[in-house]
C-alpha cells in the first residue's frame, strides 16, 4: 500500500503542476503517515542527512563561480574569442553560440546558467543580424544542454555521491562525448544556415584570433584550473568549485574591474537563490528514494525490466528510453535520486562500467533539458528571445535527432567514454 501511495501521490502533485520538491516531499510525507512505523520527524531527519556532504558542497560553488563569471565579464570574452574561431562558418553566429555554450560549460556545471549566461548575449545578437528568433533560441537551448556533459557537471556529482562512483573519473569521461556533441550541434547548426542562406557575421582572420584569445587567456585559465586540478589529482570536484569562485572573484575584480564590493552580495544572493532550489529538490528527493528503497522499488523495478529482456543491448536502450521520457518530465536533480537507484541495480546484467552508465545517465538527462514541458534549457532560451515554447520545440528538433545519434555512440561505443577515464585509473 505504501508503494501505491507514494507513486500515485506524486504524479498527481506533478499534474496539479506542484513545484518539483514540494511534491516529492510531500509525496513522501503522506507515504509515511501511510505507513505508520516512523514520525514525521524522520522527513526532517532524511532531508538533513541527504544533504549533508562533502560531494555535495561542489553544487552551490560552482553555481556562485557562474554567477560571477557571468557578471564579471568573463563570459563575454570566451563569446568574443569563439566569435574569432567560428564565425567564419555559414550562419556563424549559431556556431558562436554553441562554441560559447562549450567554453562556459568548462566552468559553471549548470546547463540553465550555460544557456542564460550565453543566452543573454548571443540570442539578441542573433535576432540583429537577421536569424529566425525561435531558431537562436533553439540553438542556444541545444548548446546550453552541453553545460551538464563537459565538465565540472553537478549532475555527474550528484550521480558520483548516489552511486560512489569516482567524481574525478566521471568527469574525465564526459570530455570527449562532450565535445562529440558539441561538434555534431556546430555541424547541424551550419548546415541549417547554409540551407536557409544565413551568412557568416564575418571574415576569419588570425590576427582577430589570437587578439581576442589574449582578451579572453584569463577566462580560458578558468576551465584549465578546475579540470586541470581534478584530473591530475590537485585537489578534489569541491575543493575545485572552491578554487573556481576564488578565481573567478580574482579576475572579475581586480584583473577586469567589472566587479566591485557592492556587487558581491547581490551575487551572493542569486547563486544562493538558485542553487537553494537544487538542494531543496535533493534533500526532498532523499526522503523519497529511502522510502522507495525500503519498500523495494528500484529492485522491483530493476526486475520488470529485466523480465522483458536479458540481452544487454535491448536493457541499454529500454533504460535509454525510461530516461529520455523522465527527463522531459521530471527535473534533473529529482530524475537522477529517482530512478539511479533502479539502473545501477541492473549494472551486472548490462556489462558496462559505472563510470559508463553515469555519462550514458547525464546525457540522456541533457537531452530532456530539451523537451517540453520541464525543459529547463528550452525554457531559459525561450523566455529570452520572447518566443512560445512551442515555436522553438519545433526549431530544437532537428538537434534533438542528431543529439540521439550522439547518445547511442555514447552508449555503445565504450572507448569514447572509458579511454580518458581509464586514464585517472591508471594515474
Amino acid at each position: 500500500m505504501t508503494t501505491e501511495i507514494l507513486i500515485l501521490s506524486l504524479f498527481f502533485l506533478f499534474l496539479l503542476n506542484t513545484p518539483i520538491a514540494i511534491a516529492i516531499g510531500g509525496a513522501s510525507a503522506l507515504a509515511i503517515l501511510i505507513q505508520g512505523d516512523f514520525s514525521l520527524m524522520m522527513v526532517v531527519q532524511r532531508m538533513f542527512s541527504g544533504t549533508d556532504s562533502f560531494h555535495l558542497m561542489a553544487v552551490p560553488l560552482f553555481m556562485y563561480a557562474g554567477v560571477i563569471m557571468e557578471k564579471g565579464g568573463i563570459s563575454g570574452r570566451l563569446i568574443d574569442f569563439a566569435n574569432a574561431l567560428t564565425g567564419w562558418l555559414p550562419g556563424g553566429l549559431a556556431a558562436v553560440s554553441i562554441v560559447g555554450a562549450m567554453f562556459f560549460a568548462g566552468i559553471s556545471g549548470s546547463a540553465a546558467a550555460d544557456a542564460a549566461a550565453v543566452g543573454a548575449v548571443l540570442i539578441p545578437a542573433m535576432k540583429r543580424s537577421g536569424y529566425p528568433s525561435d531558431f537562436a533560441a533553439a540553438v542556444q537551448a541545444s548548446g546550453g544542454s552541453l553545460g551538464v556533459v563537459i565538465p565540472p557537471s553537478i549532475p555527474m556529482i550528484i550521480f558520483g555521491f548516489l552511486t560512489g562512483a569516482s567524481i574525478t573519473r566521471l568527469f574525465a569521461a564526459g570530455i570527449l562525448p562532450g565535445l562529440l556533441i558539441g561538434l555534431s550541434l556546430i555541424t547541424v547548426s551550419t548546415i541549417i544556415a547554409k540551407k536557409n542562406g544565413y551568412a557568416p557575421g564575418m571574415a576569419f582572420s588570425i590576427p582577430n584570433v589570437c587578439q581576442t584569445f589574449k582578451r579572453a587567456f584569463l577566462a580560458l585559465g578558468a576551465p584549465i584550473i578546475i579540470l586541470g586540478g581534478i584530473l591530475f589529482g590537485i585537489f578534489t570536484a569541491t575543493e575545485s568549485a572552491a578554487v573556481a569562485v576564488v578565481y573567478a572573484l580574482f579576475v572579475s575584480m581586480a584583473v577586469y574591474q567589472k566587479i566591485g564590493f557592492r556587487d558581491i552580495f547581490p551575487i551572493f544572493r542569486q547563486a544562493s537563490i538558485t542553487s537553494s532550489v537544487v538542494m531543496f529538490i535533493i534533500a526532498t528527493a532523499s526522503v523519497f528514494s529511502w522510502i522507495a528503497a525500503m519498500e523495494e522499488i528500484p529492485a522491483t523495478l530493476a526486475g520488470s525490466l529485466l523480465g522483458m529482456t536479458d540481452n544487454p543491448t535491448l536493457l541499454l536502450l529500454l533504460i535509454n528510453l525510461v530516461l529520455l521520457a523522465a527527463g522531459a518530465f521530471v527535473e534533473t536533480t529529482a530524475a537522477l535520486i529517482l530512478l539511479v537507484p533502479m539502473i545501477t541495480a541492473m549494472l551486472p546484467s548490462l556489462g558496462i562500467d559505472l563510470i559508463q552508465l553515469g555519462v550514458i545517465v547525464v546525457t540522456n538527462l541533457s537531452i530532456g533539458m530539451l523537451t517540453p514541458p520541464m525543459g529547463i534549457c528550452l525554457i531559459v532560451s525561450s523566455s529570452i528571445s520572447e518566443d512560445s515554447i512551442g515555436a522553438v520545440s519545433r526549431r530544437v528538433l532537428p538537434f534533438l535527432i542528431v543529439l540521439i545519434i550522439d547518445l547511442l555512440i555514447i552508449t555503445f561505443y565504450s572507448p569514447l567514454t572509458m579511454w580518458m577515464a581509464g586514464l585517472i585509473n591508471n594515474g
